[in-house]
């Protein structure tokens, strides 16, 4: 074998050794990091700063590295030793992946689409080590004297010398992290676990929440303003699901403006404490950080960081369980594990904590996508309501229920109801769907749970000129949810011919209609709540307006009938069909202000459950200067608030809200003279 040991291979030898002291220490910053990391649990603040000096020593390491490759290669491009040589480029391979796949995660960040490459830097770690230190063996004992004495020699000054002073830095990157630590946990934001309101009322006993149903994971303590607030900062990474939900009804729970008329009403009427009955669901952050006292401002107040943020993103996804099933926000609210620098609001500390989510989303992902947000109890909490003698001075009553109508229905899978439907469909499935997205919790096909939470509200977007969120709710509501058809007359004395066939050979089975001058005919309207998961109409029934427009016509166009017309007003026709609910209080009069805390009762319900059919009938007379063919047309028309309750909450009297025609049936008929045959 050819002697290594000359002046320009002891010149490389030299080149090449002067990066090694340098490699070897972040060598073993970014292995003693990364193991500790990947083996301890728990997310204490000493393993993210941990975390840090893992992706620092991982850069260095990369670049080092790099030099020490090309100069090492150059110096042993013509030794041969096969084992050597082997394990050698192996390694070389394997630790240019780990950094390539570094290097990646910290551009790209770990989503759910590239957590493959978050599993596969974890495993090429422990492989990549494994191969440096079968090189460094093999090259221990497969050299050959004196050809190879540079080489061994120099592989003892590893051992000895540079492998003491390579220990130093980890030693001093070890120490640092503890005091890091040690002081960042003194010297960060302490959460507030009291009111913020001093002293704090207690009107309804002693849990502080009361007459909410809300509790949280300490039981009775305050969840800070910092803990629940600042979606703000969830849209720096999820852009298009913050975009959503700045447009959806949940954004703006507190600041609508026919909440905030109630709110003020109920404030003024029994005291802001017993604004908490609502807040738990229209305003979180103002219930949980203890605003509802006397001196404190509701969600409903402009300007407050309650009121802007509404159904924040931390309301939701720090839920940790549904306390029970009947609602008024009987949820139980759990805050989010912190990251490094959660509360600070410099930007530089701000680049850190949004850095470490990239880099290590584990935790991220486990304390904010729990399994509740899946499950329709989430939903019950909210969208189920009783009343209890605590507001409205009378007794307990039962109110809005979406997630009892649901589980009754065939959808929940849980009913004895057979209907065509087979798939189980639960609150999500329809208001959370999946859509294309790019974003970090997008699935492998690049699909996001939307969070617009379309539904029925048309108001909120056409009085904030949303013309997008209105279009899409509307198309939402005409999504064939509810069908609508006109039975054809029956008539018993038409006939196809007077001659027998046989009706094997018939080529036209069904019965034709019509109708004569003069006669009096009762038309049958069905409508059918196909794929509404719960009752239709759902949510405030006593506040939503649904009813049935129904018109007879002549060739003319001349109305021989009509139900259901708007007057000049803008007011719906009374004697129309409706479907709502008439709340009354404790006199039986007509609760019409949407101010619950009156409610004892109610005298009038009248909704579709889902996968049944409501039949309506129109009588009305032909008269005799109708021109034939007679045109029926039939629409179940819906407007967000019946006019006498928009007029009185939105404090307009010329208000004229958007109507949407959520189905349709049309029919025509033809229309004779009745012969005028002699007995």
């Amino acid at each position: 074998m050819k002697s290594n040991n000359t002046p320009n291979n002891q010149s490389k030898l030299e080149k090449e050794k002067g990066i090694i002291p340098l490699l070897l220490s972040v060598f073993f910053i970014t292995v003693v990091s990364g193991i500790t990391t990947h083996l301890v649990s728990g997310f204490m603040s000493w393993k993210q700063f941990t975390y840090l000096a893992h992706l620092a020593s991982g850069l260095i390491l990369s670049l080092a590295l790099i030099i020490y490759t090309v100069r090492h290669f150059k110096r042993t491009a013509g030794v041969r030793r096969a084992m050597v040589l082997f394990t050698g480029l192996l390694s070389v391979t394997l630790l240019y992946l780990l950094a390539g796949s570094g290097i990646f995660i910290i551009i790209f960040s770990v989503t759910e689409t590239t957590r493959w490459v978050f599993t596969s830097h974890t495993i090429l770690s422990y492989i990549a080590i494994l191969f440096v230190f079968i090189h460094l063996i093999a090259h221990r004992y497969t050299y050959n004297k004196p050809a190879s004495q540079a080489d061994f020699q120099w592989f003892i000054t590893i051992h000895k010398k540079n492998l003491h002073t390579s220990l130093r830095p980890l030693i001093i990157v070890i120490l640092s992290i503890a005091i890091l630590s040690i002081l960042y946990d003194l010297f960060s934001y302490q959460y507030k676990t009291s009111a913020l309101i001093q002293p704090y009322e207690l009107p309804y006993g002693q849990h502080p929440f009361r007459p909410s149903q809300t509790e949280t994971s300490n039981k009775t303590h305050f969840v800070d303003e910092k803990q629940i607030a600042g979606s703000n900062a969830c849209g720096t990474c999820h852009t298009q699901i913050f975009n959503e939900w700045k447009q959806s009804i949940h954004s703006q729970a507190a600041s609508d403006p026919t909440y905030v008329t109630n709110i003020e009403l109920l404030a003024k009427k029994k005291g802001i404490a017993s604004t908490r009955y609502c807040e738990g669901c229209h305003s979180p952050v103002a219930l949980l950080t203890g605003q509802l006292s006397k001196g404190g401002k509701h969600g409903g107040v402009n300007g407050t960081i309650a009121n802007k943020e509404g159904v924040s993103c931390l309301s939701c996804h720090g839920i940790e369980r549904a306390v029970h099933l009947k609602g008024v926000a009987s949820y139980e609210f759990s805050p989010a594990k912190d990251y490094l620098f959660a509360s600070s609001e410099n930007f530089l500390a701000r680049k850190i904590h949004n850095l470490l989510i990239k880099i290590n989303p584990q935790e991220h992902r486990k304390t904010l996508s729990r399994p509740i947000l899946k499950n329709p109890e989430l939903c019950a909490t909210c969208h189920v309501q009783f009343m209890d003698k605590d507001m409205n001075n009378w007794g307990w009553i039962k109110m809005q229920d979406e997630y009892s109508a649901w589980l009754n229905s065939h959808f929940s899978g849980q009913s004895e109801h057979a209907f065509s439907q087979q798939k189980n469909i639960n609150c999500q499935n329809c208001h959370f769907p999946k859509v294309n997205g790019a974003d970090p919790s997008a699935n492998k096909q690049g699909e996001i749970f939307s969070h617009r939470t379309l539904g029925a509200n048309t108001a909120i977007p056409f009085l904030n000129n949303d013309v997008q969120q209105l279009l899409l709710t509307k198309k939402f509501l005409q999504s064939n949810k509810v069908s609508l058809s006109i039975e054809k007359p029956v008539r018993k004395d038409a006939t196809h011919n007077s001659l027998y066939i046989d009706e094997k050979i018939r080529a036209q089975q069904e019965t034709p209609y019509f109708l004569y001058l003069g006669e009096t005919e009762n038309i049958k309207l069905t409508i059918t709540n196909l794929l509404v998961g719960h009752n239709f109409p759902g949510g405030t029934t006593d506040i939503n307006q649904v009813w049935v427009y129904f018109r007879v016509s002549d060739a003319g166009n001349q109305t021989i009938y009509e139900s259901g017309s708007l007057n000049s007003n803008k007011e719906v026709d009374p004697s129309a069909h409706f479907y709502r609910t008439v709340p009354i209080d404790k006199n039986g009069a007509e609760v019409w202000r949407h101010d619950l805390f009156n409610k004892t009762g109610e005298s009038y319900r009248n909704v579709i459950p889902a996968g049944e059919t409501d039949v309506i009938e129109y009588p009305f007379k032909v008269p005799f200067w109708a021109k034939g063919p007679l045109k029926i047309t039939a629409l179940l028309k819906y407007r967000k608030f019946n006019q006498r309750y928009a007029r009185w909450a939105l404090h307009d009297e010329n208000i004229d809200l958007p109507i949407t025609d959520v189905a349709r049936g049309g029919l025509t008929i033809p229309l004779y003279v009745k012969p005028n045959i002699e007995k």
